[in-house]
């Protein structure tokens, strides 16, 4: 017990927002210490990292689409959960030992945030990788809850709040009060869906192939949910499918808008059976709280208004919603003896 102490004294508490497009570290204490893709560069074939283990988040990033074809940029994690074991741990272990930054004998705890609507099997493989990438005690704490935390909600009073977190992998949707999810949905559907749909569209329309990336710069720079008071337009390059030859096109914020509406609308489904399901009591309180947009899908243009219209409640952005869950990590640290109730157990998973 005394060593136990002596280890929590020398160690580097850490929060973790395993993202499937970023992972964000937070450390007790600092504040957000850590913020790269959620991508790795491997041997083609193989689990084996390059660089020495090195080849890990923006230099991982940086080789998406363009690799050689003895190399391949892998995102390990799809819809908010492990899809490769051995790379998600190669890149945990990569960000622990980053952030952590002590020797290799003193491990940290970790807390990692994981959508809520994971089975069972997917929390241990989470916990499992996290502990062989480092950590010295694993809990979980679900996106929502930790989004809501980040932006402050009160969630351990007698009042309902809303958050919507919209990730790369999922939308999660919850309604919580004290200290516990009261009503919830989590949507693998997000922004990750939002870049396939402008890839889609520009295949079909102009018969142009564009990358991820350029799909996801697309949204950023013209994309949006809701009429905009002066349209924009973007030059766009990619492959075309006919000529076999790069080329530019030039494409406006509305046909952006139209070719997101199909992704938007499903989430704008997942939202309203939330509401539908949750007590009247907590419900009424919404009239006033309102729902609170986190997570990178929150930065879409006129998002805000289109959920105020689709839902008749007060919609806000929060102040920095990218890292919305990574900040709720790191308070749950820095307050752990009142927020303990809103972590699970990694020995009791599974």
């Amino acid at each position: 017990m005394i060593f136990d102490r002596l280890l929590g004294l020398l160690s580097k508490d850490l929060g973790i927002d395993l993202g499937t497009a970023n992972t964000l570290v937070c450390a007790r204490g600092e504040g957000i210490i850590l913020s790269e893709p959620s991508v790795v560069a491997v041997k083609r074939g193989t689990n084996k990292v390059l660089m020495n283990g090195e080849a890990v988040g923006e230099r991982a990033k940086q080789m998406l689409g363009r690799t050689p074809g003895s190399i391949e940029a892998v995102r390990p994690m799809k819809n908010g959960v492990i899809a490769d074991f051995e790379i998600t741990e190669a890149m945990l272990s990569y960000f622990i030992r980053k952030a952590h930054g002590r020797s290799r004998f003193i491990h940290p705890r970790v807390i990692v945030a994981v959508p809520s609507g994971i089975t069972t099997v997917e929390k241990r493989a989470v916990i499992n990788s996290a502990e062989r990438a480092g950590a010295r005690e694993v809990r979980l704490i679900k996106e929502p809850m930790a989004a809501a935390i980040g932006c402050g909600l009160p969630v351990t009073e007698p009042k309902g709040s809303m958050i919507v977190d919209i990730g790369g992998g999922t939308a999660e949707v919850a309604v919580i009060s004290l200290s516990d999810i009261v009503q919830s949905s989590s949507l693998r559907i997000a922004g990750d869906e939002l870049n396939d749909a402008i890839v889609k569209h520009m295949k079909e329309v102009y018969n142009l192939q564009i990358g991820e990336q350029t799909a996801e710069r697309v949204k950023i720079e013209i994309g949006s949910a809701y009429a905009l008071e002066e349209e924009l337009s973007k030059e766009v390059r990619g492959m075309d499918t006919l000529a076999n030859l790069p080329r530019t096109v030039t494409v406006r914020s509305e046909e952006i808008r139209e070719a997101l509406s199909g992704p938007l609308e499903q989430i704008v489904r997942c939202i309203k059976g939330t509401l539908e399901g949750t007590p009247p009591e907590l419900a009424a309180d919404l009239i006033e709280s309102g729902i609170t947009l986190a997570g990178g899908g929150a930065l879409l243009r006129g998002l805000d208004k289109m959920l105020a219209r689709e839902t008749g409640l007060p919609v806000r952005r929060a102040e920095d919603p990218l890292t919305a869950v990574a900040r709720g990590t790191g308070v749950v640290l820095d307050q752990i003896d009142t927020l303990w109730a809103v972590l699970e157990d990694g020995r009791e998973v599974g």
